[in-house]
């Protein structure tokens, strides 16, 4: 808590009125970068247990999580990804929500590849009109923690 409230004292109230890029690496530790940052140079390149945006709100004292989402483009992480996310809050001494506060559904169409947000139970490629898998399939194509 001491490291999470040291990196807060030093972001402005612009920057804290705005969520925060995350992600979870895979020690399981928490990290942080502003808002436009891609969540795969908050990861230094490697795979994450999680990733999303997260606000932060300063209320009786102390700091707890407002907002948190899986929304990052870069990994498009599964909603199964939450208890590795409140694991590493736990750990800072965070308090948080039950769960994401905003989901995000990615699939990876398997027919032209293409990473696709599921809206409104839409279960088709916005890219070819394939129809996307019920479940995640988002995983690294590449080894290097990207998909």
């Amino acid at each position: 808590m001491a490291d999470f409230v040291s990196w807060v004292a030093e972001q402005s109230t612009a920057e804290l009125a705005d969520p925060f890029t995350f992600v979870i690496d895979m020690e399981g530790v928490l990290r942080l970068a502003p808002r436009r940052s891609e969540h795969v140079a908050c990861a230094g390149g490697g795979p994450v247990l999680g990733a999303g945006e997260i606000g932060f709100v300063h209320e009786a004292g102390r700091w707890t999580v407002g907002d948190v989402s899986n929304h990052s483009t870069g990994y498009c992480p599964d909603v199964g990804s939450w208890p590795a996310v409140a694991q590493a809050l736990d750990q800072v001494g965070l308090l948080r929500p039950p769960g994401f506060t905003h989901e995000v559904v990615f699939r990876r169409c398997p027919d032209c590849q293409e990473r696709n947000i599921v809206r409104e139970d839409d279960f088709s490629c916005v890219f070819c009109g394939s129809t996307l898998p019920a479940v995640w399939n988002v995983s690294p194509v590449d080894g290097s923690g990207r998909s």
